[in-house]
Protein backbone atom coordinates (compact mmCIF):
# COMPACT_ATOMS: atom_id res chain seq x y z
CA UNK A 1 0.00 0.00 0.00
CA UNK A 2 1.45 3.29 -1.14
CA UNK A 3 0.25 7.15 0.12
CA UNK A 4 -0.78 9.41 -2.41
CA UNK A 5 -1.41 12.97 -3.34
CA UNK A 6 -4.12 13.76 -5.31
CA UNK A 7 -4.72 17.07 -6.70
CA UNK A 8 -7.30 18.28 -9.38
CA UNK A 9 -9.83 21.13 -8.56
CA UNK A 10 -12.55 19.22 -10.12
CA UNK A 11 -14.13 17.19 -7.93
CA UNK A 12 -15.41 14.29 -10.63
CA UNK A 13 -11.57 13.56 -11.65
CA UNK A 14 -10.73 14.19 -7.64
CA UNK A 15 -13.31 11.53 -6.49
CA UNK A 16 -12.90 8.74 -9.63
CA UNK A 17 -9.03 9.12 -8.75
CA UNK A 18 -9.67 8.88 -5.19
CA UNK A 19 -11.87 5.35 -6.26
CA UNK A 20 -9.76 3.98 -8.18
CA UNK A 21 -6.31 3.93 -6.17
CA UNK A 22 -8.28 3.18 -2.85
CA UNK A 23 -9.27 0.39 -4.68
CA UNK A 24 -5.90 -0.65 -5.70
CA UNK A 25 -5.16 -0.89 -2.02
CA UNK A 26 -3.68 2.32 -1.25
CA UNK A 27 -4.21 5.37 0.71
CA UNK A 28 -5.56 8.47 -0.73
CA UNK A 29 -5.02 12.31 0.54
CA UNK A 30 -7.37 14.58 -2.43
CA UNK A 31 -6.68 18.22 -2.70
CA UNK A 32 -8.76 20.16 -4.53
CA UNK A 33 -6.10 22.62 -5.48
CA UNK A 34 -2.58 22.98 -5.41
CA UNK A 35 -2.37 25.50 -2.35
CA UNK A 36 -3.70 22.77 0.05
CA UNK A 37 -1.91 19.69 -1.56
CA UNK A 38 1.81 21.87 -0.70
CA UNK A 39 0.45 22.26 3.06
CA UNK A 40 0.08 18.56 3.42
CA UNK A 41 3.28 17.38 1.33
CA UNK A 42 5.33 19.70 3.80
CA UNK A 43 3.75 18.50 6.53
CA UNK A 44 3.55 14.70 5.50
CA UNK A 45 5.16 11.34 3.51
CA UNK A 46 4.13 10.71 -0.05
CA UNK A 47 4.80 8.19 -2.19
CA UNK A 48 3.15 9.15 -5.37
CA UNK A 49 2.13 13.00 -6.64
CA UNK A 50 -0.54 13.05 -9.25
CA UNK A 51 -1.52 16.93 -10.56
CA UNK A 52 -3.43 17.96 -13.09
CA UNK A 53 -2.02 20.75 -15.33
CA UNK A 54 -4.88 23.51 -15.61
CA UNK A 55 -6.05 24.74 -12.05
CA UNK A 56 -6.92 28.26 -10.96
CA UNK A 57 -4.41 30.42 -8.77
CA UNK A 58 -1.67 27.88 -8.37
CA UNK A 59 -1.27 25.95 -11.91
CA UNK A 60 0.23 22.15 -11.80
CA UNK A 61 3.62 23.55 -13.03
CA UNK A 62 4.00 25.45 -9.97
CA UNK A 63 2.70 22.21 -7.85
CA UNK A 64 5.48 20.43 -9.52
CA UNK A 65 8.10 22.74 -9.24
CA UNK A 66 7.57 23.76 -5.22
CA UNK A 67 6.46 19.55 -4.58
CA UNK A 68 10.10 18.87 -6.18
CA UNK A 69 11.89 21.27 -3.93
CA UNK A 70 10.30 19.99 -0.80
CA UNK A 71 10.93 16.08 -1.85
CA UNK A 72 13.23 15.78 -4.81
CA UNK A 73 12.32 11.89 -5.38
CA UNK A 74 8.47 12.22 -5.32
CA UNK A 75 7.71 10.96 -8.82
CA UNK A 76 4.67 13.22 -9.85
CA UNK A 77 2.66 12.12 -12.61
CA UNK A 78 0.57 15.08 -14.53
CA UNK A 79 -2.72 14.69 -15.84
CA UNK A 80 -3.30 16.56 -18.93
CA UNK A 81 -5.74 16.94 -22.17
CA UNK A 82 -4.87 16.39 -25.70
CA UNK A 83 -4.81 20.15 -25.92
CA UNK A 84 -1.88 20.32 -23.69
CA UNK A 85 0.06 17.74 -24.31
CA UNK A 86 3.45 20.34 -25.01
CA UNK A 87 2.86 21.53 -21.57
CA UNK A 88 2.88 17.95 -19.94
CA UNK A 89 6.33 17.55 -21.69
CA UNK A 90 7.50 20.43 -20.25
CA UNK A 91 6.45 19.63 -17.06
CA UNK A 92 8.28 16.18 -17.58
CA UNK A 93 11.36 18.26 -18.17
CA UNK A 94 11.17 20.22 -14.76
CA UNK A 95 10.98 16.51 -13.37
CA UNK A 96 7.94 14.89 -13.05
CA UNK A 97 7.72 11.43 -13.82
CA UNK A 98 5.18 11.08 -16.54
CA UNK A 99 1.88 12.18 -18.06
CA UNK A 100 -1.81 10.93 -18.88
CA UNK A 101 -4.05 11.75 -21.10
CA UNK A 102 -7.78 12.82 -20.48
CA UNK A 103 -9.76 10.79 -20.93
CA UNK A 104 -7.81 7.40 -19.12
CA UNK A 105 -9.13 4.04 -18.33
CA UNK A 106 -8.57 2.83 -14.22
CA UNK A 107 -6.13 0.20 -15.65
CA UNK A 108 -4.19 3.42 -17.05
CA UNK A 109 -4.27 4.89 -14.07
CA UNK A 110 -2.52 2.21 -11.61
CA UNK A 111 -0.39 0.75 -14.03
CA UNK A 112 1.21 4.21 -14.33
CA UNK A 113 1.30 4.58 -9.92
CA UNK A 114 2.59 0.80 -10.27
CA UNK A 115 5.63 1.92 -12.22
CA UNK A 116 6.31 5.24 -10.02
CA UNK A 117 6.35 3.34 -7.39
CA UNK A 118 8.34 0.93 -8.49
CA UNK A 119 11.19 3.59 -9.68
CA UNK A 120 10.76 5.67 -6.08
CA UNK A 121 11.72 2.10 -4.52
CA UNK A 122 14.62 1.41 -6.90
CA UNK A 123 15.93 4.36 -6.87
CA UNK A 124 15.92 4.31 -2.83
CA UNK A 125 17.62 1.21 -3.27
CA UNK A 126 20.48 2.79 -5.78
CA UNK A 127 20.88 5.65 -3.46
CA UNK A 128 22.19 3.23 -1.00
CA UNK A 129 24.16 1.35 -3.03
CA UNK A 130 26.07 4.59 -4.30
CA UNK A 131 26.48 5.66 -1.12
CA UNK A 132 28.15 2.39 -0.23
CA UNK A 133 30.01 2.40 -3.40
CA UNK A 134 31.86 5.77 -2.30
CA UNK A 135 32.76 4.58 1.17
CA UNK A 136 34.76 1.24 -0.34
CA UNK A 137 38.40 2.36 -1.28
CA UNK A 138 38.66 4.29 -3.96
CA UNK A 139 35.47 3.81 -5.17
CA UNK A 140 36.89 0.72 -6.87
CA UNK A 141 33.98 -1.89 -8.35
CA UNK A 142 36.25 -4.25 -7.35
CA UNK A 143 39.47 -4.42 -4.61
CA UNK A 144 43.04 -5.63 -5.77
CA UNK A 145 46.02 -5.42 -7.97
CA UNK A 146 46.19 -8.34 -9.19
CA UNK A 147 46.87 -7.89 -14.09
CA UNK A 148 43.13 -9.13 -14.18
CA UNK A 149 41.55 -7.41 -11.92
CA UNK A 150 43.38 -4.09 -13.31
CA UNK A 151 42.19 -5.17 -16.82
CA UNK A 152 38.42 -5.53 -15.06
CA UNK A 153 38.33 -1.71 -13.88
CA UNK A 154 40.06 -0.31 -16.88
CA UNK A 155 37.35 -2.12 -19.14
CA UNK A 156 34.41 -0.63 -16.76
CA UNK A 157 36.22 2.89 -17.42
CA UNK A 158 36.15 2.50 -21.28
CA UNK A 159 32.54 1.83 -21.62
CA UNK A 160 30.31 2.74 -18.77
CA UNK A 161 29.85 6.32 -21.00
CA UNK A 162 28.13 4.13 -23.89
CA UNK A 163 25.10 1.88 -24.28
CA UNK A 164 27.23 -0.76 -24.92
CA UNK A 165 25.59 -4.51 -24.28
CA UNK A 166 27.77 -5.89 -22.02
CA UNK A 167 28.25 -9.63 -21.00
CA UNK A 168 29.67 -10.48 -17.43
CA UNK A 169 31.18 -13.68 -17.31
CA UNK A 170 32.43 -15.21 -13.84
CA UNK A 171 31.78 -18.22 -11.51
CA UNK A 172 29.43 -17.56 -9.03
CA UNK A 173 30.42 -15.37 -5.89
CA UNK A 174 33.31 -13.32 -8.06
CA UNK A 175 31.48 -10.29 -8.50
CA UNK A 176 29.14 -9.96 -12.15
CA UNK A 177 26.57 -8.08 -9.95
CA UNK A 178 28.51 -5.49 -8.66
CA UNK A 179 30.94 -4.88 -11.83
CA UNK A 180 27.08 -4.39 -13.46
CA UNK A 181 26.06 -1.85 -10.88
CA UNK A 182 29.44 0.03 -11.09
CA UNK A 183 28.83 0.56 -14.67
CA UNK A 184 25.34 2.00 -14.31
CA UNK A 185 26.29 4.32 -11.47
CA UNK A 186 29.11 5.68 -13.40
CA UNK A 187 27.17 6.18 -16.68
CA UNK A 188 24.82 9.04 -17.77
CA UNK A 189 21.90 6.49 -16.85
CA UNK A 190 22.89 6.82 -13.22
CA UNK A 191 20.02 8.90 -12.12
CA UNK A 192 17.61 6.29 -13.37
CA UNK A 193 16.50 2.71 -12.48
CA UNK A 194 19.02 -0.41 -12.38
CA UNK A 195 16.63 -3.12 -12.43
CA UNK A 196 17.74 -6.88 -12.43
CA UNK A 197 15.70 -10.07 -13.14
CA UNK A 198 17.42 -13.61 -12.24
CA UNK A 199 16.64 -15.71 -15.29
CA UNK A 200 17.47 -18.62 -13.17
CA UNK A 201 14.94 -18.53 -10.80
CA UNK A 202 11.66 -18.26 -13.07
CA UNK A 203 10.14 -20.35 -15.41
CA UNK A 204 9.71 -19.51 -19.36
CA UNK A 205 6.40 -18.19 -18.44
CA UNK A 206 7.25 -16.56 -16.18
CA UNK A 207 10.40 -15.20 -16.92
CA UNK A 208 8.46 -13.66 -20.25
CA UNK A 209 6.07 -11.86 -18.02
CA UNK A 210 8.65 -10.78 -15.54
CA UNK A 211 10.73 -9.28 -18.25
CA UNK A 212 8.04 -8.16 -20.90
CA UNK A 213 4.81 -7.52 -18.71
CA UNK A 214 1.52 -8.91 -19.29
CA UNK A 215 -2.16 -7.79 -19.57
CA UNK A 216 -5.54 -8.78 -17.38
CA UNK A 217 -6.37 -11.93 -18.21
CA UNK A 218 -3.24 -12.77 -20.05
CA UNK A 219 -2.95 -16.01 -18.29
CA UNK A 220 -4.25 -17.99 -15.14
CA UNK A 221 -3.98 -15.70 -12.38
CA UNK A 222 -3.39 -12.52 -14.44
CA UNK A 223 -5.73 -10.74 -12.34
CA UNK A 224 -4.46 -7.26 -13.49
CA UNK A 225 -2.62 -5.20 -15.95
CA UNK A 226 1.60 -5.18 -14.82
CA UNK A 227 4.40 -3.89 -16.65
CA UNK A 228 7.71 -5.76 -17.32
CA UNK A 229 11.50 -5.08 -16.45
CA UNK A 230 12.11 -3.30 -19.28
CA UNK A 231 9.60 -1.06 -18.87
CA UNK A 232 10.13 -0.01 -15.53
CA UNK A 233 13.86 0.50 -16.55
CA UNK A 234 12.96 3.09 -18.54
CA UNK A 235 15.98 5.12 -19.43
CA UNK A 236 18.17 3.35 -16.91
CA UNK A 237 19.93 0.03 -17.45
CA UNK A 238 18.07 -3.93 -16.67
CA UNK A 239 21.00 -6.68 -15.53
CA UNK A 240 19.79 -9.67 -16.88
CA UNK A 241 21.43 -12.20 -14.10
CA UNK A 242 22.69 -15.71 -15.51
CA UNK A 243 21.30 -15.19 -18.92
CA UNK A 244 22.27 -18.30 -20.20
CA UNK A 245 19.30 -19.52 -18.21
CA UNK A 246 16.63 -18.18 -20.60
CA UNK A 247 14.62 -21.17 -22.13
CA UNK A 248 15.61 -21.02 -26.21
CA UNK A 249 11.78 -19.65 -27.12
CA UNK A 250 12.01 -16.67 -25.06
CA UNK A 251 15.70 -15.40 -26.31
CA UNK A 252 14.38 -15.87 -29.76
CA UNK A 253 12.23 -12.63 -27.95
CA UNK A 254 15.08 -11.05 -25.92
CA UNK A 255 17.13 -10.62 -29.30
CA UNK A 256 14.67 -8.76 -30.85
CA UNK A 257 14.04 -6.45 -28.45
CA UNK A 258 17.75 -5.81 -28.18
CA UNK A 259 18.02 -5.15 -31.95
CA UNK A 260 14.87 -3.43 -32.36
CA UNK A 261 13.87 -1.88 -28.87
CA UNK A 262 10.19 -2.58 -28.91
CA UNK A 263 8.44 -5.50 -27.31
CA UNK A 264 4.75 -6.43 -26.08
CA UNK A 265 3.19 -7.39 -22.88
CA UNK A 266 2.41 -10.84 -22.92
CA UNK A 267 -1.32 -10.58 -24.10
CA UNK A 268 -1.33 -7.86 -26.21
CA UNK A 269 -0.47 -6.77 -29.58
CA UNK A 270 0.74 -2.80 -28.53
CA UNK A 271 3.74 -2.68 -29.35
CA UNK A 272 5.74 -0.54 -26.62
CA UNK A 273 9.53 0.98 -27.38
CA UNK A 274 11.98 1.27 -25.20
CA UNK A 275 15.12 3.25 -24.33
CA UNK A 276 17.03 0.56 -22.17
CA UNK A 277 20.52 -0.33 -21.58
CA UNK A 278 20.94 -4.34 -21.50
CA UNK A 279 23.92 -6.28 -18.93
CA UNK A 280 24.06 -9.46 -18.87
CA UNK A 281 25.76 -11.95 -16.46
CA UNK A 282 26.55 -15.91 -17.11
CA UNK A 283 28.68 -18.37 -15.16
CA UNK A 284 28.92 -20.38 -18.23
CA UNK A 285 30.62 -20.62 -21.32
CA UNK A 286 28.11 -19.46 -23.44
CA UNK A 287 30.33 -20.07 -26.48
CA UNK A 288 30.12 -24.01 -25.47
CA UNK A 289 26.06 -23.23 -25.12
CA UNK A 290 25.84 -22.36 -28.94
CA UNK A 291 28.04 -25.20 -29.86
CA UNK A 292 25.73 -27.57 -27.84
CA UNK A 293 22.48 -25.85 -28.79
CA UNK A 294 21.30 -24.67 -26.09
CA UNK A 295 22.23 -20.57 -26.77
CA UNK A 296 21.12 -18.88 -29.92
CA UNK A 297 24.36 -17.73 -31.46
CA UNK A 298 22.82 -14.29 -32.98
CA UNK A 299 21.98 -13.81 -29.52
CA UNK A 300 25.39 -14.38 -27.93
CA UNK A 301 26.75 -12.15 -30.45
CA UNK A 302 24.46 -9.54 -29.55
CA UNK A 303 25.24 -9.58 -25.90
CA UNK A 304 28.74 -10.30 -26.40
CA UNK A 305 29.22 -6.97 -27.81
CA UNK A 306 31.87 -6.19 -25.08
CA UNK A 307 32.64 -8.78 -22.49
CA UNK A 308 34.49 -9.14 -19.29
CA UNK A 309 35.78 -11.79 -17.62
CA UNK A 310 35.91 -11.73 -13.77
CA UNK A 311 38.92 -14.04 -12.74
CA UNK A 312 38.27 -16.57 -9.78
CA UNK A 313 39.81 -15.56 -6.38
CA UNK A 314 41.83 -18.92 -6.23
CA UNK A 315 43.66 -17.21 -9.50
CA UNK A 316 44.08 -13.62 -7.75
CA UNK A 317 45.25 -15.22 -4.26
CA UNK A 318 47.98 -12.10 -3.93
CA UNK A 319 44.29 -9.80 -3.40
CA UNK A 320 43.32 -11.87 -0.23
CA UNK A 321 44.66 -10.17 2.45
CA UNK A 322 43.18 -7.01 0.80
CA UNK A 323 39.99 -8.07 0.51
CA UNK A 324 39.94 -9.77 4.18
CA UNK A 325 41.21 -6.40 5.59
CA UNK A 326 38.12 -4.34 3.72
CA UNK A 327 35.59 -6.44 4.87
CA UNK A 328 36.54 -6.87 8.09
CA UNK A 329 36.69 -2.91 8.06
CA UNK A 330 33.20 -2.74 6.59
CA UNK A 331 31.71 -5.27 8.50
CA UNK A 332 33.05 -4.18 12.10
CA UNK A 333 31.63 -0.31 10.92
CA UNK A 334 28.22 -1.82 10.10
CA UNK A 335 27.99 -3.75 13.09
CA UNK A 336 29.93 -1.91 15.79
CA UNK A 337 32.43 -4.93 16.81
CA UNK A 338 35.61 -4.07 17.65
CA UNK A 339 38.86 -4.83 15.86
CA UNK A 340 41.06 -7.88 16.20
CA UNK A 341 44.04 -8.79 14.47
CA UNK A 342 44.26 -10.75 11.07
CA UNK A 343 47.21 -12.92 12.09
CA UNK A 344 49.87 -13.99 9.75
CA UNK A 345 48.95 -17.76 10.21
CA UNK A 346 45.27 -17.02 9.57
CA UNK A 347 46.15 -14.79 6.25
CA UNK A 348 48.54 -18.15 5.41
CA UNK A 349 45.23 -20.45 5.61
CA UNK A 350 42.92 -18.10 3.61
CA UNK A 351 45.98 -18.42 1.01
CA UNK A 352 45.99 -21.92 1.22
CA UNK A 353 42.69 -22.64 0.91
CA UNK A 354 41.03 -22.87 -2.80
CA UNK A 355 37.67 -20.65 -2.49
CA UNK A 356 34.84 -22.26 -4.83
CA UNK A 357 32.70 -19.63 -3.40
CA UNK A 358 35.22 -16.93 -4.59
CA UNK A 359 34.57 -13.19 -2.91
CA UNK A 360 31.27 -14.08 -1.35
CA UNK A 361 32.11 -17.08 0.71
CA UNK A 362 35.49 -14.83 1.61
CA UNK A 363 33.32 -12.15 2.61
CA UNK A 364 31.24 -14.46 4.38
CA UNK A 365 33.36 -15.60 5.80
CA UNK A 366 35.04 -12.91 7.63
CA UNK A 367 31.62 -11.33 8.53
CA UNK A 368 31.22 -14.73 10.32
CA UNK A 369 34.88 -13.98 12.01
CA UNK A 370 33.86 -10.65 13.33
CA UNK A 371 30.64 -11.60 14.78
CA UNK A 372 31.70 -14.51 16.56
CA UNK A 373 35.73 -14.18 17.97
CA UNK A 374 35.85 -14.37 21.35
CA UNK A 375 39.16 -12.70 21.55
CA UNK A 376 41.51 -9.89 20.32
CA UNK A 377 42.04 -12.56 17.77
CA UNK A 378 40.36 -12.68 13.91
CA UNK A 379 39.14 -16.59 14.41
CA UNK A 380 38.37 -17.70 10.79
CA UNK A 381 36.55 -21.35 10.74
CA UNK A 382 34.36 -23.23 8.46
CA UNK A 383 36.98 -23.92 5.68
CA UNK A 384 37.02 -27.56 5.45
CA UNK A 385 33.68 -27.04 6.28
CA UNK A 386 32.95 -24.95 3.09
CA UNK A 387 34.56 -27.69 0.01
CA UNK A 388 38.50 -27.54 1.34
CA UNK A 389 40.06 -29.84 -0.76
CA UNK A 390 40.72 -33.12 0.78
CA UNK A 391 43.03 -35.90 0.28
CA UNK A 392 41.90 -38.48 -2.24
CA UNK A 393 43.23 -41.84 -1.30
CA UNK A 394 44.93 -44.23 -4.04
CA UNK A 395 41.63 -46.34 -3.01
CA UNK A 396 39.32 -43.31 -4.00
CA UNK A 397 41.01 -43.01 -7.40
CA UNK A 398 41.24 -46.75 -8.04
CA UNK A 399 37.52 -46.86 -7.25
CA UNK A 400 36.45 -44.74 -10.55
CA UNK A 401 39.27 -46.44 -12.86
CA UNK A 402 36.97 -48.23 -15.29
CA UNK A 403 34.03 -46.59 -14.86
CA UNK A 404 32.71 -43.74 -18.06
CA UNK A 405 33.45 -40.19 -17.51
CA UNK A 406 29.29 -40.11 -17.49
CA UNK A 407 29.10 -42.17 -14.92
CA UNK A 408 31.65 -40.22 -12.79
CA UNK A 409 30.02 -36.98 -13.39
CA UNK A 410 26.68 -38.60 -12.22
CA UNK A 411 28.31 -39.92 -9.02
CA UNK A 412 29.82 -36.79 -8.18
CA UNK A 413 26.59 -34.63 -8.56
CA UNK A 414 24.38 -37.09 -6.69
CA UNK A 415 27.17 -36.71 -3.74
CA UNK A 416 26.89 -33.55 -3.97
CA UNK A 417 23.18 -33.21 -4.08
CA UNK A 418 22.86 -35.17 -1.07
CA UNK A 419 25.42 -33.27 0.84
CA UNK A 420 23.35 -29.70 0.19
CA UNK A 421 20.34 -31.47 1.46
CA UNK A 422 18.27 -31.24 -1.95
CA UNK A 423 18.53 -27.93 -2.34
CA UNK A 424 18.79 -27.21 -6.40
CA UNK A 425 20.78 -23.88 -6.67
CA UNK A 426 23.13 -24.58 -3.61
CA UNK A 427 24.36 -27.81 -5.66
CA UNK A 428 24.78 -26.10 -9.00
CA UNK A 429 25.94 -23.00 -7.38
CA UNK A 430 29.05 -25.45 -5.98
CA UNK A 431 28.87 -27.63 -9.02
CA UNK A 432 29.86 -24.52 -10.98
CA UNK A 433 26.78 -25.22 -13.53
CA UNK A 434 23.60 -23.11 -13.73
CA UNK A 435 20.73 -24.54 -12.63
CA UNK A 436 18.95 -25.72 -15.41
CA UNK A 437 21.82 -27.77 -16.42
CA UNK A 438 21.32 -29.04 -13.06
CA UNK A 439 17.40 -30.06 -13.35
CA UNK A 440 18.20 -31.44 -16.79
CA UNK A 441 20.72 -33.52 -15.39
CA UNK A 442 18.57 -34.88 -12.39
CA UNK A 443 15.75 -35.56 -14.81
CA UNK A 444 18.01 -37.92 -16.87
CA UNK A 445 19.45 -39.84 -14.54
CA UNK A 446 16.26 -39.88 -12.16
CA UNK A 447 18.71 -38.55 -9.22
CA UNK A 448 16.81 -38.67 -5.28
CA UNK A 449 17.21 -37.12 -2.53
CA UNK A 450 18.76 -38.64 0.69
CA UNK A 451 15.15 -39.18 2.30
CA UNK A 452 14.54 -40.92 -0.86
CA UNK A 453 12.08 -38.90 -2.46
CA UNK A 454 12.02 -38.35 -6.08
CA UNK A 455 13.76 -35.21 -7.61
CA UNK A 456 11.11 -32.41 -9.03
CA UNK A 457 12.60 -30.83 -12.25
Amino acid sequence: MARILVVDDDQFMRGSLTDVLEGAGHEVVPCDGAEVALKSLAGDAFDVAITDLKMPKVSGLEFLQRAVEIDGSLPVIVITAHGTVETAVQAMKQGAFDYILKPFGEEEVTLLVEKALAHRRMASENEVFRRESRERRNERPLLGGTDAIVEVRDRIASIADTDTTVLIRGETGTGKELVAREIHFTSPRADRPFVTVNCAALSAGLLESELFGHEKGAFTGADRRRAGRFELAEGGTLLLDEVSEIEPNLQAKLLRVLQEREFERVGSEKTIRCDVRVLATTNRDLSTEVREGRFREDLFFRLNIVPIEIPPLRERKDDIPLLADEFQARIERKTGRPHRRLMEATVRTLLAYHWPGNVRELENLIERAVLLSPGDELIIEGLADSGAPRHVRESDVEAFAGLSLEDVERLHIEETYRRHDGHQRRTAESLGIGVRTLRDKIKKWGLTVERGEKVTS
